[in-house]
């Protein structure tokens, strides 16, 4: 499944490995604007400082199946803001295809 993938592709901040686990149609909703990305909105340098400086810890998957992959973690990002995140995403081809965050605050 892709979840064991996902998590090695930002472990070792692999651009070509993240990239190749998302479907050619690939978008990304934002839970707090709305706004959606698409894969060619980001380039590979923006897609390397992503996981390079968001440091994911106690990752998890919490249910991956043929059509959706269901991911929480907690996120700290360059700003020193921590966020608990589900990411939820919907699969095509066996590649992630429309993805959604809901994510809380953390102090």
């Amino acid at each position: 499944m892709l979840y064991e993938k996902f998590e090695k592709a930002w472990e070792d901040a692999d651009v070509d490995l993240y990239k190749s686990l998302h479907h050619d149609d690939w978008e990304f909703k934002f839970h707090s604007s709305g706004h959606v990305m698409k894969s060619g909105d980001v380039s590979d340098e923006q897609l390397a400082s992503m996981l390079q400086n968001n440091i994911n810890e106690n990752s998890r998957c919490v249910y991956e199946n043929d059509d959706i992959l269901v991911q929480h973690s907690v996120v700290t990002f360059p700003s020193g803001d921590k966020e608990a995140v589900l990411m939820v995403s919907q699969k095509k081809d066996g590649l992630i295809w429309r993805t959604e965050t809901g994510a809380t605050p953390l102090k």
